[in-house]
């Protein structure tokens, strides 16, 4: 099998983080989600995933599908994928509810890697 993740502990603290978030070696929809986690000061492990669609076997478990990002966040019982989708999230439930800003900021990307 190769569910061959490994863990990053980018914001952790020894502990294990509340949101877990499937994502890609530089992929811009999963930076626009690390960007949103950081801003708000969430802490967060990533755990990156097989660059290789067809084997991304851990995120299709997690979240039904093979595309990133997903997070799982442990503290409100949601697993989400599609950047658009989780940005929303994110705003309407750590930061001001107001997501038009950060569309503004991105040109509006929505979607994952694929």
């Amino acid at each position: 099998m190769s569910d061959t993740t490994s863990d990053v502990g980018d914001t952790t603290t020894g502990h294990e983080a509340p949101i877990t978030f499937y994502r890609l070696q530089a992929c811009p929809y999963c930076e626009r989600v690390a960007r949103l986690l950081e801003a708000y000061e969430l802490e967060y492990q990533s755990r990156f995933v097989e660059p290789l669609h067809s084997k991304r076997d851990v995120v299709k478990r997690v979240a039904g599908v093979r595309t990133v990002p997903v997070i799982v966040d442990e503290q409100t019982g949601v697993t989400m994928a599609e950047s658009a989708n989780i940005v929303d999230y994110l705003e309407s439930t750590y930061g001001s509810g107001d997501s038009s800003s950060s569309e503004t900021e991105t040109g509006a990307a929505a979607g994952g890697d694929d």
